[in-house]
């Protein structure tokens, strides 16, 4: 969620494989403190603990992210491109999202890239100054074009509410 990263599998413009990994201070400082608020049920600007089980291990991973509301949907955006969360996700399909108590099961549905571009631009409006260092210099007032040619490298899921039952 923080601005300091490491390029590790790409380059800027690269597709699929764009992967950005976070710094140290994000990892332990940052991600730290804002998992820490949500738990206590403190959602920073629209934060929540992704919870999703690991595709190797079984376990559960838990990393903040930024749910978006998005024209009566709700999206999870991976800044970073693919992520292990982003990958654990396409893997298992569910998750939790939490905010202190609250625990919502959902089912994770990934988006074609020819319909991010409103997704991506509505996310850069939101959270543009805490994870625009990400993006290449694309900011929410770019061309459609523009955003469609980044698309491939920013995984986005619709996120489907699901019986906590038929997540497990």
């Amino acid at each position: 969620m923080a601005t300091t990263s490491t390029p590790t599998t790409s380059t800027p413009g690269s597709t699929d494989h764009r992967y950005l990994e976070p710094g140290w201070f994000t990892q332990h400082v940052f991600n730290a403190a804002i998992v820490q608020l949500t738990r206590m049920g403190l959602s920073v600007r629209g934060s929540r603990e992704l919870r999703v089980q690991g595709r190797k291990s079984g376990e559960w991973r838990k990393n903040p992210v930024n749910l978006l509301h998005h024209e009566g949907s709700r999206y999870l955006v991976a800044p970073r491109g693919r992520t292990q969360w982003v990958r654990n996700l396409q893997a298992a399909g569910t998750g939790e999202l939490r905010v202190g108590r609250r625990v919502e099961a959902f089912r994770g549905i990934e988006v074609a890239d020819a319909d991010k571009v409103d997704i991506l631009r509505d996310y850069l409006r939101h959270w543009k100054m805490e994870v625009g260092v990400f993006f290449d210099g694309v900011g929410p007032d770019a061309s459609d074009e523009e955003i469609a040619a980044i698309a491939p490298g920013y995984p986005v899921f619709l996120v489907e509410e699901v019986a906590a039952a038929e997540a497990a």
